[in-house]
């Protein structure tokens, strides 16, 4: 079922909060830039969230390479 637009709520909620967040954002910019490929980039990003202890958004969403993958579209 579709959310928002998104394929589901913890993808919605991904992508709300790295696209609003200014720590998240630099971040997600800084892999996307890095990165040979959106996918390498969002695991490299949740291997940083997790360093620092970051496993879900602050609504509980859990981050994981396809819902980071999928809230990097456009960045």
């Amino acid at each position: 079922m579709a959310y928002n637009g998104h394929k589901n709520w913890n993808h919605w909620n991904v992508s709300l909060w790295l696209n609003n967040d200014e720590w998240l954002y630099g971040l997600a910019r800084q892999f996307a830039k890095r990165g040979p490929t959106r996918a390498v980039a969002a695991k490299r990003m949740l291997e940083t969230l997790h360093e620092f202890n970051q496993t879900k958004t602050p609504d509980g969403a859990p981050y994981s390479v396809t819902t980071i993958q999928a809230a990097m579209r456009g960045i």
